[in-house]
């Protein structure tokens, strides 16, 4: 899966530079003098370009804090290393944790519990998000995570081109669409415009469309304590069958991956596009005429695909509780700072922030922020959640479906029995 980007994609090693940079801000005398806050991430790009902008900023105001911060490979590099140290004691005061990991990284034995007295004293309470985010982020009774952010599986819309198949109301937003078929009705009036395609999309790792569409029609993956399967074949079918039909209608390109779908959107062969919130920044360096939207309801509830950002701590032998202080203090000052955050796409998930005119007046990433209710979780599971072996076998099964090369119930079949496989094996942690 990708990592979580925007269009300035230094490589790593520049990102780390830049991060040393940080650090350098910090002073260099008398550091065992000061709490230490030392912060995992796995921002690349743009996320981690921004990220830098308000570490600079946080450490310009904190010159009290020993602050280090430090970007690791995105995904199972990050996840692995992470889980490393938190099993050896030896971790970071606090860590970037996707939401839908959570409980399949073993929480309660990796992570440690968030004060929530401390959160408290530093501003921030469990009224400030939304109860359904802030629910997840609690096992067996404690606060395990602090959310960041949400972003959603949304629809991009190129406005000239949509303008052009009739599809905009009059204040130039896209009207909304609910139903199969006028859905399939917006996607061929696009397609007669481009002469091309509707909209691109990852055909090559279809996860965020499907699983969009499957949750739809409230379809069920796990039963409550993830020891077995009871996916909805039907409803899978339905969801998948309707993959194909893009596909054969040319609505949706034969086969794409990431690269190619940001592409098709931004050359204009493509008058849509079905991804998660984060390039925005993308198409605005583009300078092309777009605009961006909930992703639209084909079938009985809004529920779209999406994650969340958290803050953890990793668990520590012995931690230290002036520099537990002062992580809990830099939680709730990203969390306060967090619309610069939102800059990048992301939905804030604390709601002084999302409900901020300096949010509101952010175009086009405050247009789906209705979705923040109706964000899909990855299942729970500890082979589930972003750039988790859950999305691989996803991948693995149905890429071929817009090809044409498998059947959607053989791709299925294929999909339900690598699942359980998995769901057979003990977690690694």
């Amino acid at each position: 899966m990708p990592p979580d980007h925007a269009p300035f994609r230094p490589g790593r090693r520049a990102v780390l530079g830049g991060l040393l940079g940080t650090l350098a801000l910090t002073g260099c005398g008398a550091l065992n003098s000061k709490p230490k806050v030392r912060e995992w991430n796995l921002f690349g790009g743009g996320d981690g370009a921004r990220l830098l902008q308000i570490h600079q900023q946080y450490v310009a105001e904190h010159p009290d804090v020993a602050f280090e911060a430090h970007t690791l490979a995105w995904g199972p590099p990050f996840y692995t290393k992470l889980a490393m140290s938190a099993a050896g004691g030896r971790s970071p005061e606090v860590a970037t944790l996707h939401l839908s990991r959570l409980k399949g990284f073993s929480p309660t034995t990796m992570l440690d519990p968030i004060p929530v007295d401390l959160l408290n004293a530093a501003g921030v309470q469990q009224s400030d998000f939304l109860p359904a985010t802030w629910d997840r982020c609690v096992v067996d009774g404690k606060l395990y995570a602090v959310p960041l952010d949400q972003h959603p599986f949304v629809l991009y819309y190129n406005t000239e081109i949509c303008k052009k198949a009739g599809l905009l109301g009059p204040d130039g937003k896209i009207k909304p669409v609910k139903g199969v078929t006028p859905f399939l009705d917006m996607l061929r009036a696009v397609k007669d415009v481009t002469g091309k395609y509707a909209v691109s999309v990852d055909t090559t790792s279809p996860w965020r469309l499907w699983y969009t569409l499957y949750g739809q029609l409230e379809g069920e993956f796990f039963n409550e304590d993830s020891t077995q399967l009871v996916l909805d074949d039907a409803k899978a079918l339905e969801a998948l069958d309707l993959i194909a039909k893009l596909a054969s209608e040319g609505l949706t390109p034969r086969s794409a991956n990431y690269a190619a779908l940001v592409a098709m959107f931004t050359n204009g062969d493509a008058g849509m596009s079905f991804n998660g919130e984060w390039e925005v920044t993308t198409y605005q360096t583009a300078k092309m005429p777009f605009s961006m939207a909930p992703f639209p309801v084909v079938y009985d509830v809004p529920k779209f695909q999406g994650d969340s950002h958290t803050f953890v701590l990793p668990h520590q032998a012995h931690r230290n509780a002036d520099d537990t202080k002062a992580t809990i203090e830099y939680i709730a000052w990203m969390l306060k700072h967090s619309v610069e955050w939102a800059a990048g796409g992301h939905i804030p998930a604390y709601q002084p922030v999302a409900k901020s005119p300096e949010y509101l007046e952010l175009k086009p990433q405050a247009e789906y922020r209705s979705t923040a209710p109706n964000v899909l979780y990855d299942p729970d599971a500890w082979f589930s959640g972003s750039g988790a072996q859950l999305e691989n076998e996803s991948a693995a099964a149905f890429s071929g479906i817009a090809a044409g090369q498998i059947t959607p119930k053989a791709a299925l079949a294929q999909f339900k029995a690598a699942t359980q496989k998995l769901l057979d094996t003990p977690s690694p942690v």
